[in-house]
């Protein structure tokens, strides 16, 4: 946590951006019947029944100083979709960064195995050097501010009814052209300090 929180504070530095990651799965649900459309006094009327299209996965990145933000819409959550992700982190959304501080849960697939397993060996370390990672304890997710962006996107964009891969992307993609017009950086409030009185109790307690 301490961690976390340290790099959290770190001052903004374009040649190591801070970037946090997430996941999170979107099920794909249409109409069965088309909606009623508002009328004076009665609002929009949505039937009951609907139909499901399966799922997908978007794939958050955002980076707090700048206030930028990118999802991609994946069919799953493999390793190698994490791969080609992180991928497309390094190559073109920063290219010109010696290292990106990455933060970012702990999950199996996020690993440099899983960037071995996407891309040959030389192209796998090439990209791992790229990056200086930073987890987020078990149990400790609201540490990630790429959480932070995907409870934003279900209340503003994604808490509703969409029913294909084409309208989730499309979604998806206006709103981050949106966000990112705004004045969207993040400022982060809580630190270490913080955390050393307000969960004291997480720390392991010391004996004479």
């Amino acid at each position: 946590m301490e961690d976390v929180l340290d790099a959290y504070h770190r001052e903004y530095d374009p040649a190591h951006p801070l970037v946090c990651m997430d996941e999170s799965p979107k099920q794909l649900i249409a109409d069965v019947r088309p909606a009623l459309p508002m009328e004076p006094g009665k609002p929009e009327r949505i039937d009951e029944h609907y139909q499901r299209n399966g799922s997908r996965n978007l794939f958050v990145a955002c980076e707090p100083l700048r206030g930028w933000r990118h999802l991609k819409v994946t069919q799953r959550r493999t390793k190698i979709d994490w791969a080609h992700f992180i991928r497309e982190l390094v190559d073109v959304h920063y290219p010109d960064a010696e290292r990106i501080v990455l933060v970012m849960d702990n999950l199996n697939t996020h690993r440099p195995a899983s960037l071995y397993e996407a891309f040959e060996p030389a192209e796998a370390k090439r990209i791992w050097d790229r990056l200086e990672i930073h987890y987020t304890p078990k149990h400790g997710s609201w540490l990630n501010i790429a959480e932070c962006e995907f409870s934003v996107l279900s209340r503003q964009c994604t808490n509703r009814r969409i029913p294909d891969e084409q309208a989730l992307i499309n979604a998806v993609a206006a709103w981050e052209k949106e966000r990112n017009a705004g004045p969207a950086c993040v400022d982060w409030q809580f630190k270490t300090d913080d955390a050393r009185v307000k969960l004291k109790h997480l720390y392991p307690k010391l004996h004479d």
